[in-house]
């Protein structure tokens, strides 16, 4: 392979995001619908500007109504303008390699930045949750139980959402996928305009299923197109910048639109979110990888060479399809099945103590005399502690090893269950406060969040590594959805049993992730190709 700026040229002008000329029409046709049908509802938004956007009560006009059908033609159309062709040249499935050890060039950049700008949109979503909240239970007169029901089904519909578009990324492609999601959720920000709380419920359950796709499939593509040296790192800091972005974004334009507009507007911001994603879709690669998966052999070239790598069709196929040298032991089917198992149990345990035990714990630490402003101080304050670990792990991760970086993790967040549990021993002073065990939870689950999906799309054959990755995130927040069932159902247990019940399934996480996880620290993908 050799580096040339002119085949990377020529190919930016030959690989196509659509398979005909038809398709692309009806792709771009059909965002302009679903753009349409958005601002059709922006009339119905603005008739509340008197009452600070108050829509409750209004009756949906014909305008919503021809909108929401805009919405939902365009977004088949755009569904058909993505469908991938499909050539069966399997026969030649080794006739060119990965860039496993090419170095970063600016398509690599350009690709982290999108990646990490659908990742912080991504998650925007849940986070927007806690900021509309309040203005939602005012607006329609709520309980506090009535109005959980919408944080509940959001996270009903990312979960279903990491499963679907999981498996869509392995059929559609990644980048296809990660378009058609966005779509979806540009759709969905009418939830904005809706004047009862049933229509708001139902279209925060769809704008969780488009916001849930990203998440995996980024991360499937991003371990995809970077070169073995430099993937571990990049896909841990790429998740981090997405998190704390998502976070640090919704958090301002709460601040920035939320006084003048009201919290409907948080909904609204979708449409310009979506539509930046979409616009720069021309920038953003498939994965050559998925493409010589697919038999598509000269796209696969054609987006090598966009990174600056060019595969010599003259050269003898011996040097050309060399694979790479093994460098661990090899990847059986069964111990895969074993993995699934271990990644998904933890998962599970994650999920259930991010968004069960730590939400938890500011009412259990008032139940036990502390005021709420010295409850969120102490967890504020314990956070701290958890602010580096994520440039920690990635270190690790980076340049020790992924396996023993994710036990780890999961080990010191089975610690801080372990001290809640043995608070009631008095006579261990080190565990009497809360502090010691808030800060190895936290510690704990920011780096299991930070390197559970990067070590999950590290670990699969390319042919189920969308599907795997998606099963992984939607059981993470399948964990919370069992928390906030509960809740939900006022079904939540003392703190100290729920740490009890909880620290059994993660030591049983750990001895699988132990015995049957292997190391992808400096490993060739290709390796598990044998698996497929």
């Amino acid at each position: 392979m050799m580096s040339t700026p002119s085949r990377g040229i020529e190919a930016t002008n030959r690989v196509s995001l659509f398979s005909s000329t038809g398709r692309a029409i009806a792709f771009w046709a059909g965002c302009v619908a679903v753009t349409a049908g958005v601002l059709l509802h922006i009339p119905m938004f603005l008739m509340g500007r008197d009452v600070h956007y108050r829509l409750a009560g209004m009756p949906m006009d014909t305008g919503m109504l021809i909108g929401m059908g805009l919405i939902i033609g365009g977004t088949a159309a755009t569904a058909y303008g993505l469908l991938p062709p499909r050539r069966d040249d399997s026969s030649r499935m080794d006739e060119i390699a990965p860039p496993e050890d090419a170095p970063l060039t600016r398509a690599h950049w350009v690709q982290i930045v999108i990646l990490a700008a659908a990742l912080i949109i991504d998650v925007m979503k849940p986070a927007t949750l806690g900021f509309v909240v309040p203005g939602m239970r005012f607006e329609y007169g709520l309980s506090s139980s009535g109005v959980a029901v919408l944080p509940f089904v959001a996270l009903l519909g990312t979960t279903v959402g990491s499963f679907i578009w999981g498996i869509l990324a392995d059929v559609y492609g990644r980048r296809a996928t990660i378009l058609l999601a966005s779509v979806v959720f540009m759709g969905t920000s009418i939830c904005g305009s809706m004047p009862s709380f049933a229509w708001n419920v139902f279209m925060c359950l769809m704008m969780g299923v488009g916001a849930g796709g990203m998440l995996p499939v980024a991360y499937a593509l991003l371990a995809e197109i970077m070169p073995t040296r430099h993937r571990g790192w990049c896909l841990v800091l790429v998740g981090g910048i997405g998190s704390v972005g998502g976070y640090f974004a919704t958090s301002a334009l709460s601040a920035w639109l939320q006084p003048y507009f009201g919290w409907r507007i948080m909904w609204l911001i979708n449409l310009p979110l979506a539509m930046i994603l979409i616009a720069v879709s021309p920038l953003l690669q498939e994965s050559a990888r998925f493409l010589q998966s697919m038999g598509r052999l000269q796209e696969a070239r054609d987006t090598l060479a966009r990174f600056g790598i060019s595969i010599d069709k003259a050269a003898p196929t011996r040097a050309r399809l060399a694979p790479a040298e093994p460098s661990g032991p090899r990847i059986r089917r069964p111990k895969l099945l074993g993995l699934t198992l271990a990644l998904t149990l933890t998962a599970l345990c994650v999920g259930f103590v991010n968004l069960g035990v730590l939400l938890w714990l500011p009412g259990s630490l008032m139940r036990e005399g502390r005021s709420v402003g010295a409850a969120s101080e102490l967890i504020a304050r314990s956070s701290l502690f958890a602010a580096p670990t994520v440039v920690l792990v990635s270190w690790l991760y980076s340049i020790w090893s992924t396996k023993r970086t994710l036990v780890l993790t999961v080990g010191v967040t089975t610690l801080g269950l372990v001290a809640i549990l043995l608070r009631d021993f008095r006579n261990i002073p080190s565990l009497s406060s809360p502090v010691f065990s808030v800060v190895l939870l936290m510690v704990g689950t920011s780096g299991i969040i930070s390197v559970l999906l990067p070590y999950a799309a590290e670990s699969y054959p390319i042919r189920v590594r969308g599907r795997a990755t998606g099963w992984v995130a939607g059981f993470s927040k399948g964990g919370g959805l069992l928390a906030q069932g509960l809740g939900t159902l006022a079904l939540v247990p003392a703190l100290g049993v729920t740490a009890g019940i909880v620290v059994a399934p993660c030591l049983l996480s750990i001895v699988l992730l132990a015995t049957l996880g292997h190391e992808t620290h400096d490993r060739d993908l290709r390796e598990l190709e044998e698996v497929a």
